[in-house]
């Protein structure tokens, strides 16, 4: 009997010694821990955000971004400037240099995710933030660099924005909101702002998109009205205000060079390029069909119901979508196309 006394004394400490590792407690441990990174890394973004538009955040604004009370975002705060991440300045609070690269690594699984899911999983562009947010914490360094060499390297998100590079770097592109372009001259799209999320579902449900090129019809306190070419798009002035272009140097779409879209069967082209705001996994698989300028195509079988079409590129068909077909430019066939 003692002896069965003695072994299950000896498997109660093996027990207690291992409960720390494998117990409810250390479970408990990882799950607060994995919190307070995200936390981390949610104020990392929101810093960087709000320096990028050239302000600085503050723990008020930290606390409501991240729906914090205001003594959790102000213990929040002291951690990260223990770990030298950001520092208290007399007009707020500011990244570190340490703390700006480990901000960029975030956003930048953030913004690789976003061009996956809506290129390669094929999600609503409205939905495809959320997704993001909640992918973008679980990545290493070398699985997100997997993911940009699959994806062709893209270098912007779907909504337009910049996606940093692997060592760290973001460019800032020249843009303006398309209210305050000039009436008739030609802009092309080149980021949507996706937040609120009640404005981004409006401007998506038009089917505007960066790499468009518009005109701006009209323009006053009651409405503004875009023109792609095929469409116009009649919005509120505050949801066009999401909407932001730069020049466009030349006409995409010329007598000579228009979408693959406007191919009829048995009819004969020659690629000019590809749409610029083709990107990821779908630019690089196109170019890996063999469509890259100059390849001739020809238009061979729709589908019973129209989409995809079947074309016919260096002696193989293969089937597009018709946004995929949309994205590549073409010239007619012996049309000059240097």
């Amino acid at each position: 009997m003692w002896l069965i006394g003695l072994a299950l004394v000896g498997l109660l400490a093996i027990t207690a010694s291992a409960w720390p590792r494998v117990g409810l407690l250390a479970r408990w441990r990882r799950l607060r821990e994995a919190r307070q990174r995200v936390l981390a890394e949610d104020a990392l973004k929101h810093l960087h955000a709000c320096e990028w538009r050239g302000h600085p955040a503050t723990p008020d604004s930290l606390a409501g971004a991240l729906r914090l009370p205001s003594r959790t975002a102000i213990n929040l705060i002291a951690r990260m400037e223990a770990l030298g991440w950001l520092r208290s300045a007399a007009d707020g609070l500011r990244l570190t240099p340490e703390g700006e690269q480990l901000a960029l690594q975030v956003i930048r699984a953030h913004r690789l995710w976003e061009r996956y899911l809506a290129d390669e999983a094929r999600m609503a562009l409205t939905d495809v933030h959320a997704e993001a947010e909640r992918r973008e914490h679980a990545h290493s360094t070398e699985a997100l660099q997997a993911l940009a060499d699959a994806m062709g390297h893209p270098v912007t998100d779907p909504h337009g924005d910049p996606i940093p590079t692997a060592q760290g770097q973001l460019a800032r592109p020249v843009v303006q909101p398309v209210t305050a372009w000039p009436l008739n001259l030609p802009a092309r799209i080149v980021h949507l702002e996706d937040e609120p999320q009640t404005v981004f579902a409006q401007i998506a449900a038009e089917g505007l998109r960066p790499g468009q090129v518009v005109r701006v019809l009209e323009a006053n306190a009651r409405r503004v009205i875009l023109s792609d070419g095929e469409r116009t798009h009649t919005l509120a002035p505050v949801v066009a205000a999401n909407i932001f272009v730069r020049p466009e140097v030349r006409q995409v779409e010329t007598p000579s060079a228009r979408r693959l879209t406007a191919l009829r069967r048995g009819q004969r082209a020659i690629v000019r390029e590809l749409d610029e705001s083709l990107q990821g996994f779908t630019r690089r698989r196109l170019l890996d069909l063999g469509l890259t300028p100059g390849t001739p195509i020809t238009a061979e079988l729709p589908s019973p119901f129209g989409d995809p079409v079947a074309y016919r590129v260096r002696g193989t068909l293969i089937a597009l979508r018709r946004d995929q077909a949309e994205s590549i430019l073409i010239t007619d066939h012996g049309a000059d196309h240097d």
